[in-house]
């Protein structure tokens, strides 16, 4: 249970480091939330969501 732990607070700590990065260079970060839509969100707040748009690389 506490390697669990340990891992939740450093991918935690990673995403804040990244949301720093962002706001720093003017940016956004994406992930993929729980539901399994992939977002970009910006250091201001905003969340808009990324559609599938069928290239062939991903």
């Amino acid at each position: 249970m506490v390697r669990l732990q340990e891992l939740q607070k450093k991918i935690k700590l990673t995403g804040d480091r990244a949301m720093l990065d962002a706001k720093a260079n003017g940016t956004y970060i994406v992930y993929k939330k729980s539901d399994g839509q992939m977002v970009r969100e910006y250091p201001n707040g905003e969340i808009i969501p990324m559609f599938y748009t069928g290239t062939p690389h991903e």
